[in-house]
């Protein structure tokens, strides 16, 4: 269970949104958290390797390297994994 405290222009259109649409505000308030946190944990592990470069203690990949490495996979995929020819005559 979760209780928040919402600012009262918030709680207002919430309120308004439920109503018209006839879902609940909790339903509205889960959807918003859901649809967020995603974005959220990606913010944080971004903060976090950004301060790992900074520090030295990760470094990063240059872009040309990425692609490089990329374009080698996407290459191999495209072609297929290697096979027998075997002739059934």
């Amino acid at each position: 269970m979760l209780a928040i405290r919402l600012p009262e222009n918030i709680e207002k259109r919430l309120d308004r949104l439920a109503k018209r649409t006839g879902r609940s505000k909790t339903y509205y308030a889960r959807e918003a958290i859901l649809q967020y946190l995603d974005d959220l944990e990606d913010i944080y592990f971004a903060e976090k390797e950004l301060e790992a470069v900074r520090s030295g203690r990760s470094k990063p990949i240059p872009l040309e390297e990425v692609m490089r490495r990329y374009l080698h996979r996407a290459g191999q995929l495209r072609n297929g994994p290697p096979c027998l020819a075997i002739d059934v005559n």
